[in-house]
């Protein structure tokens, strides 16, 4: 199947390991260009030369004011197009709503939820006709998560506006998609299994919650997201997508 991306410029932010990075990965797989975005200069450009000529790696982070901006004029400047943005961050620090402090919050906020909101109002002002903007959120959108209650009160806020941002683009033939992962074997998720004090018992435990009864990889994540915002998914928006083996409850 021809997923349509050939050439086609896409933004990843978030981009020097785990979800973002394999779905970038997929992507220029599949013949497209990617910019994408870490942290530091060392990280971007090790990633950037991992995936070869297609990639153009910047430091930027997405609570910058003037991130958004940088990225867009890097991909014209570098490939001469824009077709989408993935939005992806990584997670805020896990914790309890009894613990966690008003600077967790804050800075969470300005990362996860406005760094992306700007983000995507960026991208909605400069796409054209079959571009697209996706989101990486999390099942929290649908079902609370025990230990990152931060992760569970932006997640869906930002899943309400990629729902209103894809009512009011989709007039313009531009679509807006979220991407929902699940328990996904990347850093992240061994981090968050060690707090438990015990990962390899939590990890069998929520394996067994899963009804393909595995973690998933992250290139099954990042082929999932490289259709989503391949021309190939044309008829596709407004929705959140599911990519969790089936753990989510409801249908």
């Amino acid at each position: 199947m021809d997923l349509g991306l050939t050439d086609r410029t896409y933004i990843v932010t978030g981009a020097t390991r785990g979800l973002g990075f394999a779905t970038a990965r997929e992507l220029v797989a599949d013949g497209a260009n990617v910019v994408i975005t870490g942290r530091t200069e060392e990280s971007t450009a090790a990633a950037a030369a991992t995936l070869g000529e297609r990639a153009l790696g910047i430091a930027a982070d997405n609570a910058e004011p003037d991130a958004a901006a940088r990225l867009v004029a890097a991909a014209r400047e570098r490939f001469g197009r824009f077709d989408g943005v993935l939005i992806s961050v990584g997670g805020p620090a896990p914790g309890t709503a009894a613990d966690n402090s008003d600077e967790q919050w804050q800075s969470a906020f300005e990362s996860v939820f406005l760094g992306a909101v700007r983000l995507a109002r960026t991208a909605a002002a400069e796409l054209d006709e079959g571009g697209v903007i996706g989101f990486v959120l999390s099942g929290s959108v649908y079902e609370p998560i025990s230990g990152l209650t931060i992760s569970n009160g932006l997640r869906p806020g930002l899943a309400g506006f990629a729902k209103s941002l894809s009512n009011e683009l989709g007039p313009r033939g531009i679509r807006v998609v979220g991407v929902l992962p699940g328990r996904i074997a990347t850093d992240r998720m061994t981090q968050l299994d060690a707090l438990s004090g015990d990962p390899e018992g939590t990890r069998a435990r929520n394996s067994a919650s899963i009804p393909l009864g595995r973690y998933g990889k992250p290139e099954e994540f990042g082929r999932a997201a490289a259709f989503l915002l391949s021309p190939a998914a044309s008829y596709v928006t407004g929705v959140m997508v599911p990519v969790d083996g089936g753990a989510r409850h409801g249908f």
